[in-house]
């Protein structure tokens, strides 16, 4: 490896570490309560030295949520790749969506990021561009997942997509954000698990087809 290859990687490492740093002072104090000071301590840098990576408090948590994004899109591109679609990925999504949130603190990380960052925006636009291509990428995907039950016959022909697409990321977004304010051993709990399952039940069989047999929108079932 030459020089400057080991430079590239030696900057992408710290610029990780910083990230991680940044992550490990959410989670133990609050998003609020982080700042390029305590960040630098944490991960043994001069301040300076922090700001060569990061020009700001926000352009760091920014890029926090734009990592998030990337791995969420990958994780939903993984059910196109594999010949799901429709009802069965939708499925699929919620039985990973739950293994993730009761092993994982990253997303409640990640809402906390959202929901300081952009405090006033309490659901999923669907208007215009997102700043981050991933967001757009995401709300691409799961509009292709609901037109997809639509033709399987699943949900009513006539359901707005997009209406639809906006309501299921919003209902993740205040599933996330209340369960944050929950202590993490509780967060997993079979009566947290079942109350988010029941909720997100609710809003699929909303968005159903008339006359349709309520087994084939049970997401338990795979």
């Amino acid at each position: 490896m030459g020089i400057s290859e080991r430079r590239e990687r030696e900057k992408t490492e710290r610029r990780k570490a910083i990230m991680n740093c940044t992550k490990e002072l959410i989670r133990e104090h609050g998003v609020e309560r982080v700042n390029m000071e305590n960040i630098a301590a944490m991960a043994e840098l001069s301040k300076a030295t922090v700001y060569l990576y990061f020009s700001s408090k926000e352009d760091l948590l920014n890029e926090i949520c734009e990592e998030a994004g990337r791995k969420f899109h990958e994780y939903l591109k993984s059910f196109n790749e594999a010949g799901l679609n429709g009802m069965a990925a939708l499925k699929y999504i919620w039985r990973g969506y739950i293994e993730l949130f009761g092993s994982s603190n990253e997303m409640i990380i990640v809402f906390q990021v959202r929901n300081y960052l952009n405090s006033w925006l309490p659901i999923v636009s669907m208007e215009g561009k997102h700043q981050s291509p991933y967001i757009d990428k995401i709300l691409m995907t799961v509009k292709e997942l609901i037109e997809g039950c639509k033709a399987e016959g699943v949900f009513a022909p006539d359901l707005d997509t997009d209406v639809a697409t906006r309501l299921l990321l919003s209902l993740f977004s205040i599933i996330v954000e209340h369960a944050s304010k929950l202590p993490a051993g509780v967060r997993a709990a079979p009566a947290v698990i079942d109350e988010m399952t029941n909720t997100f039940q609710i809003i699929v069989r909303g968005f159903a087809r008339e006359g349709i047999e309520h087994s084939l929108l049970d997401i338990r079932t795979i």
